[in-house]
């Protein structure tokens, strides 16, 4: 990025939910730790650089001690010689004695109050993906705390970019269309302009592709209602527009903001226990029959408590190799106790490979069990975090929280009615437009994935699918096809979930959001995809009755590169 043209500000995002623990382990072993060590050695390679060439850094990576962060930093600059001045936003940690890291996700007003006091590069803990985008807008263009819409254009800006490729062609529906079928895209730049819309381009000469749909995939990414929670604005997702500006150039406008919640999502880690996994090859005939006789030996063996058992059918019949003949039983627990889910499991597995169904074998060898973390998300009020700025020359300068605040709004369309909860017991009406039974025509069978690009994420427990149409014609049908009803009879593992459907038709989309999918969060999840990133992937793939005249891909419609 720095070597490949323009730039203002170079930022970096470094926590997820899942490192947040593992920082937390790390600093259970060493206090002094507790920050993305990755990002040291990136650094000694590019801060130069980035100095010679004025380009700020800003970055999250300084996660459970970004004091400690900015010290190394500090350390660093005079190993290579350089003169290099630091600032750190801190506040964040929480107290909670019954939590391993309990960090609220703080706003964008103490990353521009460093920058403002002339630091080259500063580093935050935990604060919301999109503030590492905001702060510098508000130091660039001045905005103040109701500068809502400019703010909320800014989040919208860091949302896209906060994942780096995703926005320009890496896990993209249609990587195929791409102009280098995806093989290395370039990371994205976001132009900010002084009323918050941007445009949302890349390097000249690198790979991927910038269009609306790459937008689009993108702006839908683990997202929940068309209102954006963030501890400085509610963004209105409903209100974006995704338009061309060239090529490789996507301009992001009309974004409207609303005051911020007086509380800050607080995110929670604890150790949840230990866990341990043995997968068993099933060859043949008799798949069911063979993964019964298991499941009991393996219960007799180390008993039932915490035990889960996943069976994937990836046999196929009249096979001609062992592979493709076989399916895979997954056996898991989950205790408290390390010994137990540790060898006298793994061991008790192995052990009943000479008296067990025939042709019994393992892929995994006996090993001993790993902790596995839980996460919670909780909530604090904004005027109870220390929210503080620590300036290049040690200054520390309190960030006070927003003077205007509001009640988080309900999660609906601008003028439109509240969007449904679907229970798992029960249907409710839609979000948005009631859908409109398609009328008797021609159909063809053929995978949803021909006319629709999907994304989807985690949130702790919780999934997000977002479905977009390729085409006008492809949204009108996919708005009345896709309800929530549908959505459990293609992907049965939600049908016992609660599911909340939302509408953006701005982007031509849909967003799902799946209640408890993902269990205790990704650290504790057991399920084959414990992020839930190929959801929407296997949603494209079910193969469906897709209206005849509807043709597959973008022709007859808006292309990728072209405005909405």
């Amino acid at each position: 990025m720095l070597d490949g043209g323009e730039l203002d500000v170079l930022t970096g995002d470094y926590l997820a939910e899942l490192t947040m623990l593992i920082l937390g382990r790390d600093r259970l072993r060493d206090p002094g730790l507790g920050y993305a060590k990755t990002f040291l050695r990136q650094l000694e390679g590019c801060l130069g650089t980035a100095l010679d060439r004025g380009v700020l850094i800003v970055t999250n990576a300084g996660g459970l001690n970004p004091a400690g962060l900015a010290a190394a930093i500090g350390s660093l600059a005079d190993r290579l010689g350089l003169a290099v001045r630091v600032g750190h936003v801190e506040g964040d940690a929480l107290a909670r004695p019954d939590a391993l890291t309990a960090n609220a996700y703080l706003g964008a007003y103490g990353i521009a109050a460093c920058l403002d006091g002339g630091a080259d590069v500063v580093v935050t803990g935990r604060v919301t993906d999109a503030s590492l985008v905001v702060g510098p807008a508000i130091a660039r263009f001045g905005w103040g705390r109701d500068d809502l819409d400019a703010l909320a254009g800014a989040s919208v800006a860091g949302h896209l970019v906060e994942c780096g490729a995703q926005v320009t062609g890496g896990n993209f529906s249609f990587f195929t269309e791409l102009p280098d079928g995806g093989h290395r895209p370039g990371f994205p730049v976001a132009e900010l302009h002084p009323d918050g819309s941007c445009v949302i381009t890349k390097h000249p000469g690198t790979g991927g592709a910038v269009t609306v749909e790459t937008v689009t995939a993108q702006l839908l990414y683990e997202v929940g209602g068309p209102a954006y929670l963030g501890p400085d604005v509610v963004t209105r997702l409903d209100t974006v527009t995704l338009s061309a500006d060239g090529p490789d150039r996507v301009r992001v406008s009309g974004a409207r903001g609303t005051p911020p919640p007086d509380t800050l999502k607080v995110g929670v880690n604890n150790l949840g226990g230990f866990r341990n996994s043995m997968t068993f090859v099933l060859c043949g005939l008799h798949i069911p029959a063979k993964a019964a006789l298991l499941r009991s030996q393996v219960e007799a063996a180390v008993g039932p408590e915490g035990l889960e058992f996943t069976l994937a059918r990836t046999d196929h019949a009249d096979a001609a190799d062992t592979e493709t003949a076989s399916a895979l039983l997954h056996v898991h627990l989950r205790d408290g106790d390390k010994a137990r889910a540790g060898r006298a499991f793994s061991a008790a597995a192995v052990e009943l490979a000479l008296a067990s169904y025939p042709g019994c074998t393992l892929t995994t060898l006996p090993g001993d069990a790993t902790p596995y973390g839980v996460f919670t998300a909780d909530a604090a009020p904004q005027d109870a975090v220390p929210h503080v700025a620590v300036l290049p020359s040690g200054e520390r300068v309190p960030i006070p929280p927003p003077a205007r605040t509001a009640a988080p709004p309900h999660e609906s369309a601008p003028d439109g009615p509240v969007p449904a909860v679907d229970p798992p017991d029960g249907p409710a009406p839609e979000t948005g437009h009631p859908p409109v039974p398609p009328a008797a025509r021609p159909t063809r069978r053929a995978p949803l994935g021909e006319l629709v690009g999907a994304r989807s994420g985690d949130k702790g427990g919780d999934a997000n699918l977002g479905v977009w149409a390729r085409t006008d014609a492809a949204w009108s049908w996919l708005r009345g096809w896709l309800t929530t009803a549908r959505l459990r009879e293609l992907l049965p593992e939600t049908a016992a979930l609660t599911v909340e459907r939302y509408e953006l038709p701005n982007l031509r989309a849909v967003n799902f959001v799946v209640r408890g999918l993902l269990g205790q969060g990704v650290a504790a999840s057991t399920r084959f995809d414990p992020q839930a990133k190929a959801l929407g992937e296997l949603l494209r793939s079910r193969l469906v009755d897709l209206p005849a005249e509807l043709p597959p891909g973008p022709a007859g419609g808006t292309t990728p590169g072209e405005g909405r």
